[in-house]
């Protein structure tokens, strides 16, 4: 393998992130974490929210934002003034790209929209994401990860026959709406290195979500069928589902192959059942996926969660236990693979562990150069003397002009 190169595969890059929250910040963490300059913008009276969000703190603050202000630089702006409209225009003249995850029409309203930034910079990608996208019926609403994951049909599907769907314990919606961003900007950026021109990437947080459904809407629109929630298996994929140890663990054992099955029986003690009608091919598994799991639960009961996993990886069986962040935190193959980097934290003068970089690259990975900045405008006089060739007299006034 080659020697990793310094500085990440997006050195060089600049992005101006208008985001508050999760999913505009997302994506801008994404870029920052493989190497593009993230300079983020937070109003002077009103931070991100996302500072002082999170189920614990510790030393008196939140750790969300250790994580999702990564390797960005914080500066303050006033956007609602036209000197800090003006200000922001001069940082797009430099920038790559800008992403905003404000309700449709906000900058338009700022008179910030897309013709007047690419007045100034004919090169910008801006990344918009919202709700509902910025065109159709429900442009104009204000749309959170949970009303994108219920209106997209992931809620339909999760959960439980015949009780309330529930959402996943984190802004899932959000999430995928980041990393499509993150995917539209690079295609957009690959785009402009042909033709020199940028161009608007709209994400909506109901379309992320939708695009990971698979075959939901193919069979409805071609069957009739409207799915419904398989609690912990997927109807018709067996055995594929959740089983408990005799130690009280969760096990998930995916051995719906016909090959992996084979080897499941044979380490059950049951080679016959591989040959049985009722088990001999995936659609026949499917038919008859109540008796199968039932088998595969009564093996499972009989044995601790490690023997199980023992066993069945020896044997060539997709198997795994279900984690909690104890688990996260002790499986040596997370720290070996980078999956968790520790890093310092100014808030709480102390380092903190967190999720790596996805994906690994092998000459330009990313890396975790700092952790969120402690104070909102942490990176103004760097960021404005440095961008702007602002001085410290023109930074002194802006501030009590409250525009930084």
């Amino acid at each position: 393998m080659s020697t990793p190169e310094a500085g990440g595969p997006l050195r060089g890059t600049r992005v101006i992130e208008l985001g508050t929250v999760v999913a505009g910040p997302f994506a801008g963490r994404v870029l920052a974490d493989f190497g593009a300059d993230v300079i983020k913008i937070e109003a002077p009276d009103r931070p991100d929210p996302l500072r002082d969000w999170g189920q614990a703190a510790y030393r008196g603050h939140r750790l969300w934002w250790t994580v999702h202000a990564r390797n960005k630089r914080c500066v303050t702006l006033d956007l609602r003034s036209r000197r800090g409209q003006d200000l922001l225009l001069e940082l797009v003249a430099t920038a790559d790209v800008l992403i905003e995850n404000f309700r449709p029409g906000t900058l338009e309203r700022w008179n910030l929209g897309w013709e007047r930034l690419r007045t100034v910079n004919r090169g910008l990608v801006l990344a918009r994401l919202s709700g509902y996208g910025q065109t159709g019926p429900y442009a104009g609403r204000p749309g959170y990860a949970s009303v994108a994951e219920a209106m997209s049909g992931l809620r339909a599907i999760n959960g439980h026959p015949g009780e309330a769907p529930p959402r996943m314990a984190v802004s899932l919606g959000d999430s995928l709406g980041g990393m499509v961003a993150v995917q539209g900007v690079l295609a957009a950026l690959l785009h402009r290195a042909q033709t020199g021109e940028g161009q608007v990437v709209d994400i909506a947080l109901t379309e992320a979500c939708l695009a990971v459904t698979e075959s939901l809407v193919p069979e409805y629109d071609r069957l009739g069928r409207v799915r419904r929630p398989g609690g912990t298996r997927l109807d018709g994929i067996a055995p594929s589902n959740l089983f408990r140890s005799a130690d009280g663990q969760w096990v998930i054992v995916a051995a719906n192959q016909d090959t992996i099955f084979r080897r499941l029986c044979t380490v059950m003690g049951k080679p016959e059942l591989a040959d049985d009608p009722r088990f001999a091919d995936h659609r026949a598994r499917g038919e008859n996926q109540d008796e199968i799991d039932d088998l595969v639960a009564e093996w499972v009961s009989a044995r601790t969660a490690s023997e199980v996993a023992a066993r069945l990886e020896e044997a060539g069986v997709v198997v795994g236990q279900v984690y909690t962040a104890a688990d996260i935190v002790a499986d040596p193959h997370f720290r070996a693979r980078g999956a968790l980097v520790s890093h310092h934290d100014e808030r709480v003068d102390d380092d903190v562990l967190g999720p790596g970089i996805v994906p690994v690259f092998s000459r330009t990975p990313g890396r975790v150069r700092w952790a969120g900045p402690p104070e909102p405008g942490t990176h103004n006089d760097e960021v404005y003397r440095e961008l702007l060739g602002l001085t410290a007299d023109d930074l002194e006034d802006l501030a009590k002009e409250g525009v930084v």
